[in-house]
């Protein structure tokens, strides 16, 4: 009689997206944003309101859905984006892992949550070096399928340690528990017998984040191109624009396509979803506006009621790529420019938070921006402020990539900073949500300038008060800088477009 008994498949994960400019991540990141071992994955993962990112809990969801299954949690192991890992915590979760799962054998099936982007500081390819483990554990025989940020950086041994290459099709991302459910269909059928086919390209293209938007654009386009080319022969089109700042070897926008039996059909359509991307090169190039010209848009809206409001994209400082989320910058330009109506959001600073409760609702004092922060670009700026709300941060996300999961940023402060009003956080985040204003009592609706301190996500949560002609991408020093000629870099392949000039690529 064949074994009927339920398939066993393993969950585990290393998510992160590391700029190797910005401070380290260290064990009480993960431990403060997800860690998670054993059945506490499983528990999380069907929670309404997830600490884990959407991937693992619509992998969950549609295994759950799609008949029976033995779910075996190993650990699962995401913080926000930040410098690289300090290499003794991913050795110990590698450990961590390994002796986890070797305990679960056998297992039919593994699913792994990766970003794609990681270091350490040792490693430039931990992702490689945690697939490649878990294909020796399991066997070459047990299918794998791996979910993963399209701003992940590809390397030879990702694609050919696991079975299933599942990348996010959207900028912002919105489609995570999506592709976590497109990771389970594939499960379902490798462990019906499917064998797939996988394909590899890289180009000497390392795109800006701001020119990797799905909406439209060279990047866009590339994607759809693909997605209109899927077949009954493909499974899964990968489109990866990868993550400049991580500056590894293995930069470099990459296409991956999974055929479901034959190899060659995988290797033609990312050749030419390749050839469409060189054949656009020239539009990678990121157009940003002067920080002047921003202020003169902020002073025109707050004195015009009829004109649009507009949203100003802090992309230089944003969380979700690194950065510190306190540069003061536009704060210092609205601010001594006499901007009103503006909201600035969300600024990083936990000394200044903590003060403000202690100062209480309605207490005005001089506030001390970045007081005690040494990075880069995070320069100090002081000016008398009301504090108008206080909150501990607790919150759901409304909208976008947050939406239904929960949220701890720290203790919480709105300060009126002339006509600015500054949400100021504890807990570093990117500003994708328009909850993080809300939950303070501040009306997006009747703002004339929202300042955001995100790349592109906040596009995903404000849009239903800013369409893309109201957004401001401003020009400004950060961590995490479009313009990528400002940074000193030792690992991307060169020569690479936008960096160098006349850069030559030939399809294999």
């Amino acid at each position: 009689m064949p074994d009927r008994s339920p398939p066993r498949v393993a969950l585990l994960g290393f998510s992160i997206e590391c700029n190797k400019f910005a401070p380290p991540a260290t064990k009480a990141h993960f431990l403060a944003r997800t860690y998670l071992e054993g059945d506490a994955i499983l528990l999380d993962a069907r929670s309404p309101n997830p600490v884990m990112l959407p991937e693992t809990p619509g992998f969950v969801a549609a295994m759950d859905a799609s008949g029976p299954w033995a779910p075996i949690g190993i650990a699962l192991a995401m913080t926000e984006p930040n410098g690289p890992v300090e290499h003794s915590f991913f050795v110990e979760l590698l450990d961590t892992i390994r002796h986890r799962l070797e305990a679960a054998l056998p297992v039919d099936a593994v699913y792994i949550c990766s970003h794609g982007a990681g270091l350490t500081t040792e490693e430039d390819d931990p992702d490689g070096d945690l697939f490649e483990m878990v294909r020796r554990i399991v066997g070459s025989g047990v299918p794998i399928a791996a979910t993963l940020d399209l701003h992940a950086n590809v390397s030879a041994r990702m694609v050919e340690s696991i079975d299933a290459f599942i990348g996010y099709r959207t900028n912002p991302h919105l489609d995570m528990r999506e592709r976590g459910a497109e990771a389970a269909a594939a499960i379902r059928e490798m462990l019906a017998g499917l064998r797939p086919q996988r394909a590899f390209v890289r180009l000497p293209i390392v795109p800006p984040t701001v020119t990797m938007l799905t909406a439209a654009g060279p990047y866009a386009e590339m994607i759809d191109f693909g997605q209109r080319r899927m077949s009954p022969e493909i499974l899964n089109v990968s489109v990866m624009g990868g993550f400049a700042f991580a500056d590894t070897a293995k930069n470099g926008l990459a296409v991956v396509v999974t055929a479901r039996h034959e190899r060659r059909a995988a290797e033609s359509l990312a050749r030419e979803i390749a050839e469409l991307g060189w054949a656009n090169r020239e539009r990678f190039y990121p157009r940003l506006t002067e920080l002047d010209e921003a202020v003169a848009k902020a002073l025109a809206v707050g004195r015009d009621p009829s004109l649009p409001a507009l949203a100003f994209a802090d992309v230089a400082d944003n969380p979700g790529g690194g950065g510190r989320g306190n540069t003061t910058f536009l704060l210092r330009a609205f601010h001594e420019a006499g901007v009103a109506g503006a909201l600035l959001g969300v600024f990083y600073d936990p000394d200044l938070a903590g003060e403000a409760h202690r100062q209480g609702v309605g207490a005005s004092f001089e506030a001390r921006f970045n007081r005690s922060e040494n990075t880069k670009f995070s320069e100090p700026y002081a000016s008398r402020a009301t504090v108008v709300a206080l909150t501990d941060g607790n919150c759901v996300g409304r909208r976008g990539i947050y939406a239904g999961l929960r949220l701890e940023l720290g203790p919480c402060a709105a300060l009126e900073v002339g006509g600015v009003t500054v949400v100021v956080i504890s807990h570093r985040v990117q500003c994708a949500d328009p909850i993080f204003f809300e939950m303070m009592g501040l009306d997006i609706g009747r703002a004339r300038s929202v300042v955001v301190k995100s790349r592109g996500h906040f596009r995903g949560g404000f849009d239903e008060f800013f369409g893309p002609s109201q957004i401001v991408e401003v020009d400004l020093p950060g961590l995490t800088s479009p313009m990528l000629n400002r940074f000193e870099w030792t690992r991307l392949p060169r020569p690479v477009i936008p960096l160098d000039q006349n850069v030559e690529w030939r399809p294999a």
